[in-house]
């Protein structure tokens, strides 16, 4: 359990700091090799700013939401230092590495819809940060095929979890409204 004087903020500012680190000298896949730790801040901003979500586990847990996957973290580190519930939400949306990578996507749209809220919710701005990247800092190893493919995978995963929250869905969509043509 996190320190019982931790505050909301509190929580949110740590899962930064730890995210920050976990993930320093790890770049996105862009041309500019940005810093991975945009990724999960422009995750927990989609939450926070365009879905409306305040709960502070919520938005912890997005801002970690890679580190079990992508870095040595591990899920009784975060359980110590962030509480059970954030560790819990984290793991869920954590793909398993040792599986080939289509069978991980394929996994991801089978187990979408048993996911709890909290997770769903990560799910949507994961996916929505995504694809905003990969349209406006294509990842420069990807053809214009896999690019397209990406967007598609995503809204079958989006689609498993319709419902969840409104405001998040509207923005998922708009991203990919954005669909690279070209």
């Amino acid at each position: 359990m996190p320190s019982p004087t931790l505050k909301p903020f509190g929580l949110v500012l740590r899962a930064v700091d730890f995210a920050e680190k976990a993930h320093r000298g790890q770049p996105r896949r862009d041309k500019d090799k940005s810093p991975y730790i945009h990724h999960p801040i422009a995750a927990a901003n989609i939450l926070a700013n365009e879905g409306g979500i305040d709960d502070p586990v919520v938005l912890a847990a997005a801002l970690l939401h890679d580190t079990i996957e992508d870095t040595s973290a591990t899920f009784e580190e975060l359980a110590g230092l962030f509480g059970e519930k954030v560790a819990s939400i984290v793991l869920e949306v954590t793909d398993d590495k040792d599986l080939p990578k289509e069978e991980r996507k394929r996994l991801q749209v089978v187990h979408a819809a048993g996911k709890s809220r909290e997770a769903k919710l990560v799910k949507l701005a994961d996916k929505t940060a995504n694809l905003r990247d990969i349209v406006d800092l294509p990842p420069s190893d990807w053809s214009l095929d896999r690019r397209r493919k990406y967007f598609d995978w995503a809204k079958e995963v989006i689609d498993e979890i319709r419902g969840t929250n409104a405001r998040l869905e509207a923005a998922f969509d708009a991203a990919y409204a954005r669909k690279p043509t070209a």
